[in-house]
C-alpha cells in the first residue's frame, strides 16, 4: 500500500487530486487509516474522472515503446529518448531537509550518476531553459516553492568514476585533466570584472594544466568563490565516485599520497566553505570523517542503512511492476523478483536497476548482469584476511542462511585488512548482502542478520567470492568438477586423488591449522555442485550435527553425508585411522536420517581426515 504523496508523484498531480479520487471512491481497494489514505501498488489512474478497470489500460504497442538506457547516465538524454524511472523527488526531499553537504553511498551500477546529472540539470543555471526537461516530471507538480530553485545556481561538477590508475602520478594527471576541463566549463569568469587578478591568473594556471598538486588541492575552493564573486550566488558542488580513486590507491599502494590530496581537496570545497550553497556526494563507501572528511561537522551521510532517500537509488516494487507491464512482461514478475530484488535500502525493498534494465531488454532472459560492470577490487584484500568462522559463514550464506554480523559504517581503507569482520560490512555497502534484521548499537554501529539478496548474487558468489576465498578459483572449479565425475562414477580413488591435488595447490596460501578452515574449503568446493544438489552444513540429523550433507535435486544421484576431522602432525597410517573414526561416526549417529526423510535411496557416506596438507577419505 501507498500513500497519497507517492501516488501523486507517479500520476503527475496534485495529492488533493488523489485525495478527492479517494473519497469519490474511484480508486479500488483505496483504504482509509486515520486521516491519511492508503493505496493499493497496483492502483492505475482513473480515465476521464471513471473507476479504473482493465479496459482503459493504455496501449503500448512495441513499435511506440521507448528503448532502454543501457548504460545512460546522462539525464536530459534519458528522460527524453529512453524510459526513464522518475526519481526527480529526490530534489524535493533534499530541499525539505537541506542539509548542507550530502553523501549518498550505494553499490556500483545504482543509478548514482544519473541521479547526480539529473541535480545538476536542475539546479544550474544556464543559457537553456532547462525546466523543459522536468515540466512532466514528478517535481514539477510539487509546487512553486520548488520550482523556483530550478536553473538558479553555478553549478561545479566531478565525477571520479574513470580515475582508476596503477600509480600517484598518473590519478593526480587524470584528475588535473577533470579540473581543467571544469573549469573550462566556466570560462565566463575568465572575463568577469568581479574578480581579481591574482584569481584570474589561478584560473589561467589550471585551465592551461600548469597548476602545481598544492594549487590542484585548492581548486574547488577557489573555483567556488569564484564562481560565487562572478553570478552573486554561491554555487553547488557535485562529486561523483569520490571514493573510487582512493580505493585504487588503497590497492594499488599510492593510498598515503591519495587521501592526502583528498583531505585537503574535500577541505577546502566543503569545510567552512561560505561560497557553497549545496555540496553533494557519492560512492561506494562511507570513510570514516577522520579519514577523509577530517573537521567535516557539516556532512550529512546517507547509507543503504539509513531510512532517509531509501527509494531513490535503485527500483522499487512499484516501478518494477510499471516498467514489466509496459513492456509487456507481466508474466515475469516473479522471475525477476527472484534474480534481481532483495536489496533493503533503509526500510524499501530494492530491486537492482542495472539488471533490470538489461534482463529487459534481452527479452527476459536472466544472467548476472551486473557482475559484468566490474569488480570492487578491495574485495580480495579483505576476504584475504578472513578468519575460519568468516570464511564458513560466507560460504554458509550460498546455503540461503543468515550471518549474524556487526556492521559498522565508519570505515578506514587501512582497517580493512586489521579488522576482519569488517568484510560483512563491505559486502554489504558493494551489493553483495542485504540486511534481513538490524539493531542500532551504543557505538553507532548495527548488529545486523546479513544474507545473499538474489540469484544472480549467488551465482556472483561462486565466480568472485569463492575465487577470492579459494585465491586460485580456475584450480576450485576444476577440482569441483572431478570431484562430481568421482561422485557419479562411485570412485572413491579417484574423489581422494582430486581433493589431494586442490589441498596441496591451494593451502599454501592459507594457514591452516583448524577443523573451522577444512571445513569451509570443502564447503566452498561442494557450493560449486549446488546446480545438482541442495548443500546443508551443521544441521543436526540422527543424534548429533553432521558436517557436510549433500541432497540430490535428482533421484539419479547419491546423497552425501560428510564428516570431517583434523589434527596436527599425523603421519600416513594415523591418518588414514582418522578418516575412518569419521566414516564411523556417521553410522553411530545417525546422520544419514536428513537424506532417508527426503527419500534419498542410495546415500555415500565419507569420512575425510586432514592433516596439513595431506587427506585421507573412507567412504561406504
Amino acid at each position: 500500500m501507498r500513500t497519497c504523496r507517492q501516488i501523486a508523484a507517479e500520476w503527475r498531480v496534485s495529492e488533493r487530486s488523489v485525495n478527492y479520487l479517494c473519497k469519490k471512491g474511484k480508486i479500488p481497494g483505496a483504504v482509509k487509516q486515520g486521516n491519511a489514505w492508503r493505496i493499493p501498488d497496483d492502483a492505475e489512474k482513473p480515465a476521464d474522472g471513471r473507476v479504473s478497470s482493465g479496459k482503459y489500460i493504455k496501449n503500448n504497442p512495441e513499435k511506440t515503446r521507448k528503448a532502454l538506457p543501457v548504460g545512460i547516465s546522462d539525464y536530459i538524454r534519458a528522460q527524453s529518448e529512453y524510459y526513464y524511472v522518475d526519481k526527480t523527488l529526490l530534489i524535493k526531499d533534499f530541499l525539505d531537509r537541506k542539509p548542507l553537504v550530502s553523501l549518498f553511498t550505494r553499490p556500483r551500477r545504482f543509478g548514482k550518476t544519473l541521479n547526480m546529472d539529473m541535480l545538476r540539470v536542475f539546479f544550474e543555471t544556464s543559457a537553456e531553459d532547462t525546466g523543459k526537461y522536468f515540466t512532466d516530471k514528478a517535481i514539477w507538480a510539487c509546487g512553486e516553492e520548488y520550482r523556483r530553485h530550478q536553473g538558479k545556481y553555478p553549478v561545479i561538477f566531478l565525477s571520479f568514476k574513470d580515475v582508476k590508475f596503477d600509480s600517484w602520478e598518473a590519478t593526480l594527471e587524470k584528475i588535473r585533466g577533470l579540473l581543467q576541463a571544469e573549469f573550462g566549463r566556466h570560462g565566463e569568469i575568465r572575463s568577469s570584472g568581479r574578480l581579481a587578478e591574482y584569481e584570474k591568473a589561478y584560473f589561467e594556471r589550471l585551465l592551461s594544466g600548469e597548476a602545481s598538486e598544492v594549487e590542484l588541492t585548492s581548486a574547488l575552493g577557489m573555483l567556488s568563490r569564484m564562481l560565487a564573486e562572478h553570478h552573486g550566488r554561491a554555487p553547488i558542488i557535485i562529486i561523483d565516485e569520490y571514493d573510487t580513486p582512493i580505493q585504487e590507491g588503497y590497492t594499488k599502494d599510492f593510498y598515503e599520497e591519495i587521501i592526502g590530496f583528498m583531505r585537503n581537496f574535500f577541505s577546502e570545497a566543503f569545510k567552512d566553505n561560505k561560497n557553497i550553497t549545496y555540496g553533494f556526494l557519492t560512492g561506494i563507501l562511507r570513510i570514516a570523517q577522520e579519514s577523509i572528511f577530517s573537521g567535516l561537522n557539516n556532512l550529512s551521510v546517507n547509507s543503504v542503512m539509513d531510512t532517509e532517500y531509501d527509494t531513490f537509488f535503485g527500483f522499487t516494487c512499484t516501478e518494477v511492476k510499471t516498467m514489466l507491464k509496459y513492456y509487456g512482461m507481466k508474466n515475469r514478475e516473479k522471475e525477476m523478483k527472484d534474480w534481481y530484488d532483495g536489496y533493503v535500502f533503509g526500510n524499501t525493498e530494492i530491486y537492482n536497476p542495472w539488471s533490470v534494465i538489461n534482463y529487459i531488454a534481452k527479452n527476459g532472459v536472466p544472467q548476472t548482469y551486473w557482475a559484468n560492470t566490474g569488480k570492487n577490487e578491495i574485495l580480495e584484500n579483505v576476504l584475504a584476511a578472513a578468519t575460519d568462522e568468516i570464511t564458513e559463514n560466507l560460504y554458509s550464506l550460498l546455503q540461503k542462511k543468515t550471518v549474524v554480523a556487526r556492521i559498522d559504517q565508519n570505515v578506514v581503507y587501512r582497517s580493512l585488512a586489521e579488522d576482519p569482520g569488517n568484510v560483512y560490512g563491505m559486502l554489504l555497502v558493494a551489493g553483495y548482502l542485504k540486511v534481513t534484521k538490524k539493531e542500532l548499537q551504543d557505538d553507532g554501529s548495527y548488529l545486523c542478520e546479513v544474507a545473499i539478496p538474489n540469484k544472480e548474487i549467488a551465482a556472483v558468489y561462486k565466480n568472485e567470492i569463492l575465487s577470492h576465498l579459494m585465491s586460485i578459483g580456475a584450480v576450485a572449479r576444476t577440482t569441483a568438477n572431478k570431484i562430481a565425475e568421482s561422485l557419479y562414477a562411485d570412485d572413491f580413488t579417484g574423489l581422494q586423488k582430486a581433493v589431494s591435488e586442490f589441498m596441496d595447490k591451494s593451502i599454501s596460501f592459507y594457514d591452516a591449522g583448524t577443523e573451522g578452515f577444512y571445513h569451509g574449503l570443502m564447503l566452498g568446493l561442494v557450493a560449486l555442485l549446488d546446480n545438482h544438489y541442495r548443500i546443508r552444513s551443521n544441521r543436526e540429523a540422527g543424534d548429533g550435527r553432521y558436517d557436510i550433507c549433500l541432497i540430490p535435486r535428482e533421484s539419479r544421484y547419491p546423497g552425501i553425508i560428510m564428516e570431517l576431522k583434523w589434527k596436527r602432525g599425523l603421519e600416513t597410517d594415523a591418518l588414514e585411522e582418522l578418516s575412518e573414526e569419521a566414516l564411523k561416526q556417521i553410522e553411530d549417529k545417525r546422520y544419514c536420517t536428513e537424506l532417508k526423510e527426503s527419500g534419498v535411496k542410495k546415500i555415500l557416506k565419507l569420512g575425510a581426515a586432514f592433516s596439513g596438507k595431506k587427506v585421507s577419505i573412507k567412504a561406504e
